[in-house]
């Protein structure tokens, strides 16, 4: 599957996560869901799964990679765990296939807010969230 053919940030979107969100009444529910955002999340291939790709700072193995297309950015993303290939799904929903300019405006703290995320989890989780968050970033701040 090639970069762009990725659903989140087309099909899926901050807002469709915002919304599907807001139906659950517990976090059970919600990790649930975020666990199956990641299951619906299209495998990095293993020859990506290295050093230059790897993201550091998180608890599980990250890997991210991205293409430009000269006017968007799309990106590859994957992890060993189901919960963190799930939160790189919410993280992918509001960045992938966006202009750089959307990218670095787009305000994550308040989506996390709204979301109600950061707080449910642990301290490492939350850490390795903010990496992600800032690998697509400063990504997107050199594409531009």
């Amino acid at each position: 599957m090639s970069i762009t053919q990725n659903p989140f940030g087309d099909s899926i979107t901050a807002d469709d996560i915002l919304e599907t969100l807001g139906f659950f009444d517990d976090w059970e529910e919600r990790y649930k869901y975020i666990i199956d955002l990641g299951k619906q999340l299209p495998s990095i291939a293993d020859s990506k799964k290295n050093d230059d790709h790897l993201l550091r700072g998180c608890q599980s193995q990250v890997w991210i990679d991205h293409q430009f297309d000269g006017e968007r950015l799309h990106f590859e993303v994957d992890s060993d765990a189901h919960i963190v290939r799930g939160l790189l799904g919410v993280v992918l929903a509001a960045f992938n296939h966006q202009t750089p300019a959307a990218i670095t405006a787009f305000d994550v703290e308040q989506y996390f807010q709204a979301i109600d995320l950061v707080k449910h989890l642990s301290p490492t989780r939350g850490n390795g969230l903010r990496a992600m968050v800032k690998r697509i970033q400063e990504t997107a701040k050199n594409a531009a």
